[in-house]
């Protein structure tokens, strides 16, 4: 092989990421994820629901328990979130509510048919002077450094190009003594469990999302990241070399899904 061919083939490599089990370009995957959460964006709850059991409302509900975001005191500033791939806002109105709707969240995602779905929602709740709702991308965020107290990433991390970069902005974004929290589908622990969780996964939950959305593609694409996404020590490392501290991680339903957290000390 020439100097110039191998050349080639070595930045083919460095820039090759995964979209689900294909290996794509890193240029190729954010518009293939793009496409998949627009196609799903007005039935993605319900879906939710369908395919966790409803259990994603248990971890939710876990997730916002450990960042305990605080009230507002007299004299001070609200606690201020960023819920990036925040779509249709189910963490930050916990994280609104929690708080005695003393915060304040700025909903970041890149899909605008997510963040429509999200804006509609906080009206019908009551809670869109609370919220913001911003479109961007993780791994170039439009905000000054050092803005804000949390940073909140849920089911979203896995389908970044560059997770290395957004963990990075959101290093930068933090203020110092501020929170970086993660939820995503991990690796499972348990003997059994795993193999039932697979066998649903792979064989069930397309079949549920061709049937309530007519796309099981996509549902395959989601299954599929969620097999690529590093476990959860791997990911751990990741969060440290970005610069936090005091990283740690709590899994639910025996690994299904794991929370992160890491501190900008």
């Amino acid at each position: 092989m020439s100097a110039q061919n191998r050349q080639r083939t070595e930045n083919v490599t460095e820039m090759a990421t995964s979209f689900g089990f294909e290996q794509v370009g890193e240029g190729e995957k954010q518009p293939m994820v793009n496409k998949v959460f627009h196609q799903v964006a007005d039935r993605y709850d319900i879906m939710n629901d369908l395919m966790s059991g409803g259990m994603h409302r248990i971890w939710k509900d876990a997730f916002v328990a450990w960042l305990n975001p605080p009230q507002k005191q007299r004299g001070t500033e609200p606690f201020k979130l960023l819920d990036v791939a925040g779509g249709t806002g189910d963490i930050s109105f916990r994280v609104i509510e929690r708080s005695k709707k003393t915060a304040h969240s700025t909903v970041f995602d890149i899909n605008g048919s997510m963040l429509a779905v999200g804006k509609d929602r906080a009206k019908a709740n009551g809670l869109i002077k609370h919220l913001e709702f911003v479109e961007g991308n993780a791994e170039e965020l439009p905000f000054e450094d050092k803005s804000f107290d949390a940073y909140t990433i849920a089911y979203g991390i896995r389908n970044v190009p560059r997770i290395d970069k957004a963990l990075s902005e959101a290093y930068r974004v933090l203020k110092r003594g501020g929170r970086f929290m993660c939820l995503e589908f991990s690796n499972v622990e348990m003997p059994v469990l795993d193999k039932v969780y697979d066998a649903f996964s792979f064989n069930a939950i397309p079949r549920i999302g061709d049937f309530v959305t007519g796309d099981a593609e996509s549902y395959e694409y989601l299954v599929e990241s969620i097999r690529k996404f590093p476990n959860q020590a791997r990911f751990k490392a990741m969060i440290e070399k970005a610069g936090f501290e005091q990283v740690t991680y709590r899994n639910l339903s025996g690994g299904i899904t794991a929370m992160h957290s890491g501190w900008k000390l």
